[in-house]
């Protein structure tokens, strides 16, 4: 495992152990096997470490996200079943690297605190994932969205029903309440696409 890596590993253990409040520049680069001066060589600050950290760690639960429904897809199942899929990969890989953490509370409240405009980012682009499967997923099983919905519309419906449940506090009762939100979601803007007439040209 090269430094890089190394590094963001040993600090998102030290984050789990000791919180951010407590976990120090000198822990994580012990951690890493590094001196302090060639931790900083790579991070200026604990902040920017604590960032890094964030940014690899939903960039990973996107990656869990994308992989998940992609799967789905290719057993051929439906749209609710594949953005369901999605989305509790997302959220067990999340819950996944934190459960063991005392300190799940704390870094919850310092990634809300410092890394806002990142966790607007990520929204953005889950968003973005989940709008392209909406639309090639419709076009491959015939369905069409309806009452003027676009695949953007359905995407954003979506986050907004996240929001009550995107924290580091949740459970297996929790996510099966979420799938089923979703799963509602899709039934009610989803349907078969009218199949085409057909016009034939009266002979002449």
């Amino acid at each position: 495992m090269g430094s890089p890596d190394r590094i963001l590993s040993a600090a998102e253990n030290i984050f789990a152990r000791f919180g951010y409040r407590r976990a120090s520049m000198g822990q994580i680069a012990e951690e890493a096997g590094l001196t302090r001066q060639a931790l900083y060589h790579h991070y200026a600050s604990k902040e920017a470490l604590f960032r890094a950290v964030v940014e690899q760690l939903h960039e990973c639960a996107y990656e869990a996200e994308a992989a998940s429904g992609l799967d789905q897809e290719q057993t051929g199942g439906g749209l609710a079943d594949i953005l369901a899929a999605q989305i509790g990969a997302r959220f067990r890989y999340l819950l996944e690297c934190v459960a063991e953490s005392p300190q799940a509370e704390e870094l919850l409240s310092e990634h809300q605190l410092q890394t806002r405009d990142l966790y607007q980012s990520f929204i953005e682009h889950n968003a973005d994932l989940r709008a392209e499967t909406i639309d090639r997923v419709c076009a491959k099983q015939g369905l069409v969205l309806q009452n003027g919905m676009t695949s953007r519309d359905l995407a954003r419906c979506i986050q907004i029903a996240m929001r009550g449940f995107n924290d580091l506090r949740l459970n297996t009762d929790v996510l099966r309440e979420l799938d089923r939100i979703v799963r509602l979601l899709v039934a009610g803007a989803i349907a078969p696409a009218a199949p085409q007439s057909r016009t034939k040209r009266r002979s002449r």
